[in-house]
């Protein structure tokens, strides 16, 4: 268990923006399989119906298309996702000016494609920025080349370039019915990344930037800031119109050259899951649900192995990593039985003894706890509407019915595979 996990980890979160917040947006003429999706306060609503978001991140150029791409979904699906998450990786799709690539595992159109036939959504983060500890942030290198340039700020040529890839992307969605409001699985999509961490450093220029991403992405002046971290449970969106969303959850971290192999136990990626949710949150995705493989050249520094395994809950190799798929499957399917009156219902708290507390949310004609323990050593046995309960330190035990424990992020079951391992066939010397 991890007890001390915030002090080895870091609490500290780092925002980005998420400028096309919805693309239903994006002004397209729907049809009649078209997806509604829209937002208040408490959650993205689809389809009429507030929606709690579980999603995970696997990167399409981080596998194979023709037998990790379905499997790694499906098998996301099984762990009780409801999206997948990618970035676009503008230098592997444009690495000479003018001249893209989409064959193969940088098959994107394929990739969304792979998501809706799982029965999946889709969150497209085009970037072009990403970070992602990808060679050069997912710049092509050629930028540098052209006359005046200056990269992230309000700078004419840069804003060219960006506005052309951006645009090519968005056709290329629009074209294949791949966008929500046309019957397809993209409900979110991102432009720029992670700007809040450098904005302050272009000053004026910056602001005029984001601005200007807001209105080339949206036609709309509007910006829904999200959280990026360990921990998201303190996070508040920017404004009271928009819903809490978490876009980058850290199940573990890259692995460096020299360095040892990143961990982050299951009990403190569920506690970090259940706290957030708690607290109001309304989509979080786990970065990374398959880290993969940073094939050929594109390691980002520093020193940043080829293996960008992440200690995700799909290895690598896109095998369940357990006990944390198993034990996140089951946080995920005991949120999903209060979606309703999370996204809906009132929400108090009250606090029974020091570092204990509960969260309830009521509507009507129903209620879901939470009773978290964020003390770090102690264990605590507490009486909650005549009811008693052992909750672990640096824990979460969520009652659907505000009676009956169904989970607790510390309590990790033996979890065994449910996908029987493959016999290969025989190799031919």
């Amino acid at each position: 268990m991890m007890r001390d996990g915030k002090e080895e980890l870091g609490a500290s979160a780092t925002m980005g923006l998420i400028f096309a917040a919805l693309v239903v947006a994006l002004s397209i003429a729907g049809g009649v399989e078209a997806t509604d999706v829209s937002h208040d306060g408490r959650a993205l609503i689809i389809n009429g119906e507030h929606r709690i978001i579980l999603s995970g991140s696997i990167h399409y150029p981080r596998s194979t298309p023709e037998v990790m791409w379905p499997d790694l979904i499906r098998k996301g699906k099984e762990g009780g996702l409801d999206a997948i998450e990618t970035y676009v990786f503008w230098n592997a799709h444009e690495p000479q000016l003018g001249k893209y690539n989409f064959e193969g595992n940088l098959d994107l159109v394929r990739f969304i494609k792979e998501v809706q036939n799982a029965g999946l959504y889709a969150i497209l983060r085009i970037g072009p920025y990403v970070c992602a500890e990808w060679d050069y942030g997912g710049f092509p290198a050629w930028l540098r080349a052209i006359p005046g340039l200056e990269m992230r700020t309000d700078n004419q040529p840069f804003k060219d370039e960006m506005q052309k890839f951006t645009t090519l992307i968005v056709d290329m969605m629009k074209e294949e019915m791949l966008l929500a409001p046309q019957g397809g699985p993209i409900i979110l999509a991102q432009i720029e990344n992670e700007y809040g961490n450098v904005m302050d450093t272009y000053g004026d220029a910056g602001k005029r930037y984001i601005n200007w991403c807001a209105q080339m992405a949206l036609s709309l002046d509007i910006g829904i800031n999200t959280c990026n971290g360990f921990y998201c449970d303190d996070f508040e969106p920017n404004n009271t119109n928009s819903p809490k969303m978490w876009t980058e959850n850290w199940t573990g971290w890259f692995k460096a050259w020299d360095k040892a192999d990143p961990h982050r136990p299951a009990e403190d990626v569920a506690y970090a899951v259940a706290r957030f949710f708690e607290r109001g949150g309304t989509l979080q995705n786990y970065y990374m649900y398959h880290g993969g493989t940073n094939f050929g050249r594109t390691s980002g520094g520093p020193y940043i192995t080829t293996t960008y395994d992440y200690d995700a809950p799909l290895d690598e190799y896109g095998n369940l990593n357990q006990p944390k798929w198993g034990h996140l499957k089951e946080l995920h399917s005991a949120l999903k039985s209060m979606e309703k009156v999370l996204t809906q219902g009132d929400m108090t708290n009250q606090t029974l003894k020091d570092g204990v507390t509960v969260t309830k949310y009521s509507t009507n004609d129903a209620a879901g706890c939470f009773i978290s323990n964020t003390n770090v050593d102690s264990d605590a046995t507490v009486t909650f509407e005549g009811n008693q309960y052992l909750v672990p330190a640096w824990s979460v035990s969520i009652l659907p019915d505000c009676k009956k424990e169904v989970y607790n992020t510390a309590k990790v079951k033996n979890v065994l595979p449910s996908f029987p391992p493959k016999l290969c066939s025989p190799l031919n010397w």
